[in-house]
């Protein structure tokens, strides 16, 4: 016999679990499934130490979904985000601007998260909404949709009718591939390495990417660490270089950070393991199927630049709810809409950021130099930089 739910979610990531929170929260009754039940300790094994920048719009959706209470005194304010350029003959800076959030708003950018926290929140969350069912360690098995209902059959042998799926799988998306929907993947030969790192000198709520070549080295403010300032840091390059990095012994890898990072916050010294993840760009050719929605990395995949990538996914959430509040759920009209509203910004983004990012790779110096110009050139513009700033939030 088939269980009825209103959404049924797949995927139980911090995208797939804001979701529910944030459904849950405004009376839709959600299962939420996912194959690996979520690591919720920092330091037990698969725990994901990489961190989240929630930028202002993306905290009234936390707000509505009754997490932001729960996340808000974990968090470190980004106040201002810092742009070094290192790309001289020696790797010192020789060119840093400040955007500040003061200059548009009286309230930070946004607020940094370990995203192993995010989880752990996120479930207690989940925990007190009776209309919400969390079922960790299992997964979508077939997806057959029709003009009311999808069909969803589980890992488990459960059987689901939903008025609306919603796919927040990642970028592999098994629900993506069910319904028929490709995607446009851009691959740039490089992957992050990501860790935490505590140094000397306070970070004042400052978020800071040194631009050298091969991608940036990024210090994102974190709460302190045993009475030491901190910092989690993501460290582009090219994918030879990160694995060569990843495996050089502790001492040698804190003399090569230290390099890279430009004596940015003093000599920096590592505080966690360290994590690589492949970096692309990514979008579905579209963002509906017959009573599906896609969210997240199950749509758009961006390196992680700005801040962009999980504040776009929680944009498509927000967007879903809002007119989910409207329209019949999951009907072709609801989702159209979705499709005219997200697909074009996102895609919008994908293609900034991917620039954005070629920019960050280039090694040869009269293109460092060029790059320096350019910095320079739109920082001393404030119309611009105060327009650079709102788009990069996401404000309307």
């Amino acid at each position: 016999m088939r269980e009825k739910t209103d959404i049924l979610i797949s995927g139980g990531g911090v995208a797939g679990l804001t979701a529910a929170a944030a459904f849950g929260s405004a009376g839709f009754n959600v299962i939420c499934v996912d194959p690996m039940p979520p690591v919720t300790q920092e330091h037990a094994q698969g725990a994901d130490l990489r961190t989240t920048a929630f930028l202002q719009p993306s905290v009234d959706l936390l707000r509505a979904a009754g997490l932001w209470d729960r996340l808000e005194p974990e968090a470190a304010p980004l106040q201002i985000m810092r742009i070094v350029d290192a790309g001289g003959e020696e790797a010192e800076p020789r060119l840093t601007k400040d955007f500040n959030a003061a200059d548009i708003s009286d309230q930070p950018f946004g607020w940094n998260l370990s995203n192993w926290l995010l989880r752990r929140e996120m479930v207690a969350r989940l925990e007190e909404l009776p209309n919400v069912d969390f079922r960790p360690g299992v997964a979508t098995k077939s997806v057959l949709t029709r003009l009311r209902e999808a069909r969803v059959s589980l890992s488990d042998g459960s059987q689901i009718s939903a008025k609306m799926l919603v796919a927040a799988d990642g970028r592999n998306s098994p629900v993506r591939e069910a319904v028929g929907i490709k995607a446009q993947t851009t691959r740039y030969g490089q992957k992050a390495l990501t860790f935490a790192v505590t140094h000397p000198e306070p970070h004042a709520n400052i978020s800071t990417e040194v631009h050298r070549s091969g991608g940036p080295f990024t210090l994102v403010p974190l709460p302190d660490l045993d009475g030491k300032p901190c910092s989690a840091v993501v460290w582009m390059e090219a994918g030879p270089e990160v694995k060569r990095l990843a495996e050089l012994d502790e001492g040698t890898f804190t003399t090569e950070m230290n390099m890279r990072s430009a004596g940015v916050n003093g000599p920096l010294t590592l505080a966690s393991r360290r994590m690589v993840w492949p970096i692309i760009s990514q979008i579905a050719e579209r963002f509906t199927a017959e009573r599906t929605a896609l969210i997240a990395e199950t749509a758009h995949v961006v390196p992680p630049i700005g801040a962009q990538g999980l504040n776009m996914s929680l944009a498509d959430t927000a967007c879903l709810l809002e007119l989910a509040q409207t329209y019949e759920l999951g009907s072709p009209d609801m989702l159209s809409r979705y499709q005219r509203r997200r697909w074009p910004e996102v895609k919008a983004r994908v293609t900034g950021i991917d620039a954005l990012n070629r920019a960050s790779m280039v090694g040869a110096p009269e293109l460092r130099d060029l790059r320096a110009k350019m910095l320079n050139a739109l920082y001393g513009a404030a119309p611009v930089r105060k327009t650079l700033m709102r788009t990069g939030m996401g404000m309307r």
